[in-house]
């Protein structure tokens, strides 16, 4: 053994357990010896120990009871027992209480070496994964969603709040917002984070493949279902299961999506034994479902069942004083991925990217960074290295020669929208480069377009334009 451990040895032979102690210690391990089970729990309240190597019989005490109370108060502890009286039932229901192996008495050195040897590798191992768990949780947790912005703020004391309930989550937003993420948050945060956590994208699959997809199937449910499969409700027992696109599920679907979030039973396709799971339900979706139920497109009592608690999530024009921070965390993700030395966006550029609608939200971000970042020329960007819909210019690159005139401004995209939606990107265009003109004076902001101040502030408030940042961008 070449790296050392500090070892609690617990062995009411006291003549045995010094014996065993010197050899250990000319092996270079620390070790502490105890008697009793009252000791051996004091010893390990005093000091961390990287073994427990305990004897099942302890004078009136049961050395079952010492691996629980491990266990439970100190699992980052390795346990080996030894012990003179085993059976291959007892040596089962050893590990089975959390004992790393079992010897027995006599002992046989290299077979006590080779078993102290694995158990504090093994300990090391599970420590490792342990790290690298939280990790991951931290990654899809709400440390990685940036955010200065009050609306998010508050979303994320949401996502606290709610983390540990049972109780169906309902996030919308526009395709782009981060829905998933805020779902990934909520799992990460909650009981449930070393479970599942299974994502179904509704509108990628027609109805029949979609209940197969949830529910899962029995062999000859259909042609080609040669064997049995489980389903995502299977998959994601004991944690989450996160249903996007939940308004493009047919009225079909609807009906047993109801009864499953009810009482969390289903039969699975061609099948008649009901399951059972404990799953977490969080769905998504970019549609107004409220608008759904009164076309009736949505059956109103499947909504009431998922609109428990719902979280909006604002466009990135609504928090546009995120922005820069945005560009800075894709823009160092883009450069370590593409192996380009880009340092930041010059001030013009990132006015024009606060300027821009973006109809496509943080995903379109993204996108446009990383852009940058590959067709840059230089490790500052500029307002060149942004694509055309963001500048207003044609294709070719050419700019207007007309003096004074501003930014064209850029419709985007306003397929499937209403009037009003559509000229939200425009309209913010046109408020925003006004407020500039006269230094964020909102009264002469307001004389200047020829409304009055009130309609201003609720049109600044409705556009993400009262983010006081925005004066400093």
């Amino acid at each position: 053994m070449t790296v050392s451990a500090s070892i609690l040895l617990v062995d009411d032979d006291r003549h045995l357990a010094e014996s065993m102690a010197a050899w250990l210690r000319e092996m270079s391990h620390r070790v502490e010896t105890v008697a009793t089970l009252a000791e051996a729990k004091q010893s390990l309240i005093a000091g961390q120990y990287d073994l427990v190597m305990t004897d099942l019989r302890l004078g009136n005490d049961d050395g079952f009871d010492l691996i629980g109370h491990i266990k439970k108060k100190h699992p980052e502890t390795a346990v080996l027992v030894i012990t003179g009286y085993a059976t291959p039932d007892t040596a089962v229901e050893a590990v089975r209480a959390g004992a790393y192996d079992l010897l027995t008495k006599p002992l046989i050195d290299d077979e006590l070496s080779l078993s102290i040897e694995r158990a504090i590798s093994q300990r090391e191992i599970t420590r490792q994964n342990e790290e690298l768990r939280k990790q991951l949780d931290r990654r899809s947790g709400l440390e990685n969603i940036l955010s200065h912005d009050y609306r998010m703020m508050k979303i994320f004391d949401v996502v606290d709040s709610i983390a540990n309930a049972r109780a169906s989550v309902l996030i919308t937003g526009e395709n782009g917002t981060g829905k998933s993420m805020i779902a990934r948050a909520i799992h990460a945060r909650s009981t449930r984070r070393n479970g599942p956590f299974v994502e179904v994208a509704c509108g990628a699959l027609p109805d029949t493949l979609l209940e197969s997809e949830l529910f899962g199937h029995v062999a000859g449910a259909y042609t080609g279902a040669n064997t049995n499969r489980a389903g995502k409700f299977q998959l994601a027992d004991g944690g989450t299961l996160f249903l996007d696109e939940i308004a493009t599920a047919t009225p079909a679907m609807q009906v047993k999506l109801l009864r499953v979030l009810q009482e969390f039973q289903f039969e699975q396709l061609g099948g008649t034994e009901t399951h059972s799971v404990d799953t977490r339900v969080i769905l998504a979706t970019n549609e107004n479902l409220s608008n759904a139920v009164d076309t009736g497109r949505f059956r109103q009592d499947l909504y009431y069942r998922i609109n428990v608690v719902n979280i909006v999530l604002p466009s990135l024009r609504e928090r546009i004083g995120d922005l820069p921070l945005l560009v800075d965390h894709f823009l160092r993700e883009a450069s370590e991925t593409c192996g380009r030395e880009a340092e930041s966006f010059d001030k013009d550029a990132i006015k024009a990217m606060q300027a821009y609608a973006w109809p496509g939200n943080i995903r379109q971000l993204e996108n446009v960074v990383e852009r940058a970042v590959l067709l840059g020329r230089g490790p500052v960007l500029t307002v060149d290295d942004l694509p055309p819909e963001l500048t207003g210019r044609a294709s070719d690159q050419q700019e207007s020669s007309i003096a004074g005139a501003s930014r064209a401004v850029s419709l985007g995209d306003i397929d499937g929208k209403t009037l009003r939606d559509a000229l939200e990107g425009p309209e913010r265009q046109i408020i925003l480069q006004s407020l500039r003109a006269h230094n964020w004076n909102r009264a002469a902001t307001a004389d200047t377009l020829d409304i009055n101040r009130t309609t201003l502030y609720k049109k600044m408030k409705r556009l993400g334009l009262d983010d006081p940042r925005l004066q400093y961008a």
